[in-house]
Protein backbone atom coordinates (compact mmCIF):
# COMPACT_ATOMS: atom_id res chain seq x y z
CA UNK A 1 0.00 0.00 0.00
CA UNK A 2 2.78 2.46 0.83
CA UNK A 3 3.96 2.10 -2.76
CA UNK A 4 1.11 4.51 -3.61
CA UNK A 5 3.02 7.52 -2.23
CA UNK A 6 6.57 6.11 -2.23
CA UNK A 7 8.42 4.60 -5.17
CA UNK A 8 10.43 1.39 -5.03
CA UNK A 9 13.57 3.41 -4.37
CA UNK A 10 11.87 5.22 -1.46
CA UNK A 11 11.38 8.49 -3.34
CA UNK A 12 8.10 10.21 -2.50
CA UNK A 13 5.42 10.38 -5.18
CA UNK A 14 3.50 13.31 -3.67
CA UNK A 15 4.17 17.01 -4.00
CA UNK A 16 4.73 19.01 -0.85
CA UNK A 17 2.54 22.03 -0.16
CA UNK A 18 5.44 24.31 -1.16
CA UNK A 19 5.86 22.43 -4.44
CA UNK A 20 2.13 22.64 -5.11
CA UNK A 21 2.28 26.41 -4.56
CA UNK A 22 5.22 26.61 -6.98
CA UNK A 23 3.17 24.61 -9.48
CA UNK A 24 0.18 26.98 -9.16
CA UNK A 25 2.44 30.01 -9.49
CA UNK A 26 3.79 28.54 -12.73
CA UNK A 27 0.24 27.80 -13.92
CA UNK A 28 -0.64 31.49 -13.56
CA UNK A 29 1.77 32.14 -16.42
CA UNK A 30 -0.21 29.92 -18.79
CA UNK A 31 -3.58 30.53 -20.46
CA UNK A 32 -6.61 30.89 -18.18
CA UNK A 33 -8.18 27.57 -19.21
CA UNK A 34 -5.03 25.68 -18.21
CA UNK A 35 -4.85 27.65 -14.96
CA UNK A 36 -8.40 26.77 -13.91
CA UNK A 37 -7.81 23.08 -14.68
CA UNK A 38 -4.59 23.00 -12.65
CA UNK A 39 -6.18 24.85 -9.73
CA UNK A 40 -9.24 22.61 -9.62
CA UNK A 41 -7.18 19.43 -9.59
CA UNK A 42 -4.78 20.70 -6.92
CA UNK A 43 -7.61 22.12 -4.77
CA UNK A 44 -9.77 18.98 -4.83
CA UNK A 45 -7.46 16.03 -5.45
CA UNK A 46 -9.71 14.86 -8.26
CA UNK A 47 -8.51 12.69 -11.12
CA UNK A 48 -7.94 14.30 -14.53
CA UNK A 49 -10.86 12.40 -16.07
CA UNK A 50 -13.13 13.53 -13.22
CA UNK A 51 -12.15 17.16 -13.75
CA UNK A 52 -12.83 16.93 -17.49
CA UNK A 53 -16.37 15.68 -16.79
CA UNK A 54 -17.24 18.86 -14.83
CA UNK A 55 -19.84 21.22 -16.29
CA UNK A 56 -21.66 24.18 -14.74
CA UNK A 57 -24.25 21.67 -13.53
CA UNK A 58 -21.59 20.21 -11.20
CA UNK A 59 -20.89 23.47 -9.39
CA UNK A 60 -22.90 24.21 -6.26
CA UNK A 61 -22.51 27.95 -5.87
CA UNK A 62 -24.49 28.10 -2.63
CA UNK A 63 -22.42 25.56 -0.68
CA UNK A 64 -19.22 26.42 -2.61
CA UNK A 65 -18.61 22.82 -3.63
CA UNK A 66 -17.87 20.94 -6.82
CA UNK A 67 -19.75 17.71 -7.45
CA UNK A 68 -17.65 14.99 -9.07
CA UNK A 69 -18.83 11.73 -10.52
CA UNK A 70 -16.51 9.10 -9.06
CA UNK A 71 -15.36 7.37 -12.24
CA UNK A 72 -13.40 4.53 -10.61
CA UNK A 73 -16.51 2.79 -9.31
CA UNK A 74 -18.19 -0.40 -10.43
CA UNK A 75 -21.21 1.55 -11.62
CA UNK A 76 -21.98 5.02 -12.92
CA UNK A 77 -23.92 7.69 -11.07
CA UNK A 78 -21.89 7.75 -7.85
CA UNK A 79 -21.11 11.34 -6.88
CA UNK A 80 -19.11 13.11 -4.20
CA UNK A 81 -18.80 16.77 -3.21
CA UNK A 82 -15.57 18.58 -2.44
CA UNK A 83 -15.40 22.14 -1.01
CA UNK A 84 -13.32 24.63 -3.01
CA UNK A 85 -12.00 28.15 -2.34
CA UNK A 86 -14.37 30.95 -3.30
CA UNK A 87 -11.57 32.56 -5.31
CA UNK A 88 -11.48 29.45 -7.51
CA UNK A 89 -15.23 29.65 -8.08
CA UNK A 90 -14.87 33.31 -9.07
CA UNK A 91 -12.14 32.41 -11.56
CA UNK A 92 -14.18 29.53 -13.01
CA UNK A 93 -17.15 31.86 -13.51
CA UNK A 94 -15.00 34.52 -15.15
CA UNK A 95 -12.87 32.30 -17.41
CA UNK A 96 -15.61 29.88 -18.48
CA UNK A 97 -18.46 32.38 -18.63
CA UNK A 98 -20.56 30.64 -15.99
CA UNK A 99 -23.67 32.07 -14.36
CA UNK A 100 -24.45 31.61 -10.70
CA UNK A 101 -28.21 31.79 -11.17
CA UNK A 102 -30.78 30.28 -13.45
CA UNK A 103 -30.78 27.19 -15.63
CA UNK A 104 -29.46 26.92 -19.15
CA UNK A 105 -28.39 24.32 -21.67
CA UNK A 106 -24.83 25.50 -21.15
CA UNK A 107 -24.79 23.67 -17.83
CA UNK A 108 -24.31 20.38 -19.71
CA UNK A 109 -21.25 21.69 -21.58
CA UNK A 110 -17.94 20.53 -20.13
CA UNK A 111 -15.68 23.32 -18.89
CA UNK A 112 -12.61 21.73 -20.49
CA UNK A 113 -13.73 20.28 -23.84
CA UNK A 114 -10.52 18.44 -24.69
CA UNK A 115 -9.20 14.92 -24.26
CA UNK A 116 -7.50 13.44 -21.22
CA UNK A 117 -4.24 13.20 -23.17
CA UNK A 118 -4.36 16.93 -23.93
CA UNK A 119 -5.13 17.76 -20.30
CA UNK A 120 -2.25 15.55 -19.15
CA UNK A 121 0.17 17.29 -21.50
CA UNK A 122 -0.95 20.74 -20.32
CA UNK A 123 -0.41 19.83 -16.67
CA UNK A 124 2.99 18.29 -17.47
CA UNK A 125 4.08 21.51 -19.19
CA UNK A 126 3.16 23.49 -16.07
CA UNK A 127 5.11 21.04 -13.89
CA UNK A 128 8.15 21.44 -16.15
CA UNK A 129 7.79 25.24 -16.06
CA UNK A 130 7.73 25.03 -12.25
CA UNK A 131 11.10 23.26 -12.36
CA UNK A 132 9.84 20.19 -10.49
CA UNK A 133 11.59 16.88 -11.08
CA UNK A 134 11.32 13.38 -9.69
CA UNK A 135 8.58 10.81 -9.19
CA UNK A 136 6.38 13.41 -7.49
CA UNK A 137 6.55 15.71 -10.52
CA UNK A 138 3.53 14.11 -12.16
CA UNK A 139 -0.19 15.01 -12.33
CA UNK A 140 -0.86 12.15 -9.87
CA UNK A 141 1.50 13.91 -7.45
CA UNK A 142 -1.13 16.66 -7.07
CA UNK A 143 -3.79 14.14 -5.98
CA UNK A 144 -1.38 12.61 -3.49
CA UNK A 145 -0.44 16.11 -2.29
CA UNK A 146 -4.10 16.83 -1.56
CA UNK A 147 -4.42 13.65 0.51
CA UNK A 148 -1.24 14.27 2.49
CA UNK A 149 -2.05 17.95 3.10
CA UNK A 150 -5.57 17.07 4.27
CA UNK A 151 -4.29 14.50 6.76
CA UNK A 152 -1.60 16.86 8.02
CA UNK A 153 -4.28 19.57 8.46
CA UNK A 154 -6.11 17.12 10.75
CA UNK A 155 -9.06 16.60 8.41
CA UNK A 156 -10.86 13.43 9.64
CA UNK A 157 -9.79 10.34 7.75
CA UNK A 158 -13.33 9.41 6.69
CA UNK A 159 -13.81 12.90 5.23
CA UNK A 160 -10.56 12.67 3.25
CA UNK A 161 -11.73 9.27 2.00
CA UNK A 162 -15.00 10.79 0.80
CA UNK A 163 -13.32 13.78 -0.84
CA UNK A 164 -10.92 11.54 -2.76
CA UNK A 165 -13.55 8.97 -3.64
CA UNK A 166 -11.70 5.99 -2.17
CA UNK A 167 -13.75 2.83 -1.78
CA UNK A 168 -11.48 1.51 1.00
CA UNK A 169 -10.31 3.64 3.94
CA UNK A 170 -7.07 1.65 3.98
CA UNK A 171 -6.18 3.40 0.72
CA UNK A 172 -6.71 6.80 2.35
CA UNK A 173 -4.80 5.78 5.48
CA UNK A 174 -1.62 5.43 3.40
CA UNK A 175 -1.32 9.23 3.45
CA UNK A 176 -0.71 9.13 7.19
CA UNK A 177 2.72 7.62 6.48
CA UNK A 178 3.96 10.94 5.08
CA UNK A 179 5.84 13.05 7.61
CA UNK A 180 4.18 16.32 8.47
CA UNK A 181 5.26 19.52 10.27
CA UNK A 182 4.01 18.23 13.63
CA UNK A 183 6.03 15.04 13.30
CA UNK A 184 9.18 16.98 12.47
CA UNK A 185 8.53 19.28 15.46
CA UNK A 186 8.38 16.24 17.74
CA UNK A 187 11.60 14.94 16.22
CA UNK A 188 13.30 18.30 16.81
CA UNK A 189 12.47 18.06 20.53
CA UNK A 190 14.08 14.64 20.57
CA UNK A 191 17.15 15.99 18.80
CA UNK A 192 17.59 18.61 21.54
CA UNK A 193 17.62 15.88 24.17
CA UNK A 194 20.13 13.71 22.34
CA UNK A 195 22.12 16.54 20.77
CA UNK A 196 25.79 15.92 20.16
CA UNK A 197 27.88 18.84 21.28
CA UNK A 198 30.25 19.51 18.43
CA UNK A 199 32.87 22.19 18.74
CA UNK A 200 33.30 24.35 15.66
CA UNK A 201 36.29 23.28 13.68
CA UNK A 202 39.17 25.64 13.10
CA UNK A 203 39.28 26.94 9.55
CA UNK A 204 41.58 24.95 7.33
CA UNK A 205 44.75 26.89 6.66
CA UNK A 206 45.92 26.79 3.08
CA UNK A 207 49.59 26.01 2.81
CA UNK A 208 51.73 28.36 0.82
CA UNK A 209 54.86 27.32 -1.06
CA UNK A 210 57.02 29.18 1.50
CA UNK A 211 55.54 27.07 4.34
CA UNK A 212 56.89 23.84 2.87
CA UNK A 213 60.34 23.01 4.35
Amino acid sequence: MQQMIFGRNGQRKYMTTAERNTFLHAASGFDDVTLTLCWLISATGCRISEALAVSQHNIDWETKMVVFESLKKRRAGIYRTVPVPEALLDLLADVHGLTRQGQSEAEAVRLWPFSRATAYRRIRKVIEAAGLQGQHAMPKGLRHCFGVAAIQSQVPLDMVQRWLGHADMRTTAVYTSAMGPEERSIAQRMWRITALKVKPRSPVRTLRRDDIP
